[in-house]
């Protein structure tokens, strides 16, 4: 009854009912089309390679666009920034949608709008992340910041179990409407918000954007808790989180299944990456959330070396779910320690460096992947970036005694 107070105090604030419902459904969205593109990449191809591009087309422009956009974030309109950038995207579902149709969709088309859309993304994530404070009271910020991983990871859910069946009925074309249909229903409930100016708008800080996005990387760099937390992402990320990046792959050559074990794959992730993010949610607190960042992680590695080593699908299935399970728990657990423990007026940078390494991290691994697999298959590059991530996690488990205080005791210093 704890846990559901928990959910349950952030629930009852306005703001917060008016953005996770934006959240949901245009994740939800974002889902239901990704799946259909990775589909839609492997039909045209039949190319783990090309599938591996795509991937990381949509999440690579982080790489370059983080540290600007959460620059940016600190210094103008946070709801404007969010809503140019959703914009955008419902632009490049419907210019693809077009595309379809006219018979003229080639996979080089689908990287150039998919490199499109994760420059927008890229733009909107710190943006809508740094609103999150204003949302409830401080006393709520576990909560809201665990609420809004977890209506990502339900989306996960959610748009995989809808774009399966709708793909395998009618192609492709309707999961991207419907995306495009749910940002331009987020976009417009953005109007809603009523938010403290000092929330809803940076504060310029008197050098280039440049600078201040330099300064961001500076500041992770240096944090004797932030800096470990971000490297040891960093390596799930390029390692562990790419594999699932890539699942059209693994469905067709490892499993010997269709469309309809994509759906299964994925809505299992999803459902056990909704069950891993309530766990944490409804815990409500901060402490312990550093040794569930690095044990999930931990957890994770073991999880994808099944996954890949398994020709089994019962196996795979199991093990898809533990990978989305303990993929949500580290999430969770890491975004709420930087949230905790950031100064304010470095939260845009911070947070933007955050996506930089869940979304560059991916598609740096999953093009590495995509490239090696042409060589050693599917399971072999894994398998080492398994070992590869292991290794660091130890380091970093050993380490907790010194990370521990600075994450959960809120020191915004270095």
């Amino acid at each position: 009854m704890a846990g559901l107070s928990a959910i349950g105090g952030v629930l009852a604030q306005r703001n917060a009912r008016i953005f996770y419902s934006g959240s949901i459904v245009c994740w939800t969205g974002s889902w239901i089309q990704r799946i259909a593109t990775d589909w839609l990449a492997w039909e045209l191809t039949h190319s783990a390679l090309w599938v591996a591009i795509i991937a990381f087309c949509n999440l690579a422009p982080s790489v370059i666009v983080s540290p600007i956009a959460g620059a940016v974030a600190d210094r103008m309109d946070r709801v404007h920034l969010t809503m140019a950038s959703q914009f955008v995207t419902v632009a490049q579902a419907m210019i693809l949608v077009v595309l379809i149709l006219t018979g003229l969709i080639r996979v080089e088309y689908m990287a150039i709008l998919t490199l499109c859309n994760g420059a927008a993304e890229t733009f909107a994530q710190p943006a809508r992340q740094c609103l999150i404070p204003g949302l409830v009271p401080r006393s709520h910020l576990a909560g809201a910041v665990a609420l809004n991983s977890l209506t990502y990871n339900a989306a996960r859910f959610v748009g995989p179990a809808i774009s399966g069946p709708m793909i395998a009925v009618w192609g492709v074309v309707p999961s991207i409407v419907v995306n495009a249909l749910a940002f331009l229903y987020a976009s417009l409930t953005m109007y809603m918000l009523r938010l403290d100016p000092g929330v809803r708008r940076g504060k310029p800080t008197g050098f280039s954007v440049m600078h201040d996005a330099l300064d961001g990387i500076r500041y992770v760099a240096k944090h004797r808790g932030i800096g470990p937390l971000m490297l040891f992402a960093a390596v799930v990320g390029m390692t562990l989180r790419s594999v699932p990046e890539m699942l059209p792959p693994y469905v067709a050559d490892q499993f010997g299944r269709g469309a309809e074990g994509l759906a299964t794959l994925a809505s299992t992730m999803g459902c056990a990456a909704l069950i891993g993010g309530l766990f944490v949610a409804m815990r409500g607190r901060i402490g312990g959330l550093t040794r569930i960042a690095v044990g999930c992680g931990l957890i994770l590695a073991i999880a994808t070396a099944g996954f890949v080593a398994t020709p089994v699908f019962a196996v795979g299935v199991v093990c898809i779910g533990a990978i989305g399970a303990a993929t949500t728990m580290h999430g969770i657990s890491c975004q709420t320690l930087l949230q905790n423990s950031t100064a304010p007026a470095m939260i845009g940078r911070v947070l933007s460096t955050w996506g930089m390494i869940t979304r560059a991290a991916p598609a740096m691994g999953a093009l590495t992947y995509g490239i090696a697999s042409e060589f050693l298959g599917l399971r072999v590059p894994v398998l080492i970036g398994v070992a590869v991530c292991a290794l660091v996690g130890l380091r970093t488990w050993r380490q907790l005694a010194h990370m521990t205080p600075i994450l959960e005791g809120g020191e915004a210093s270095l």
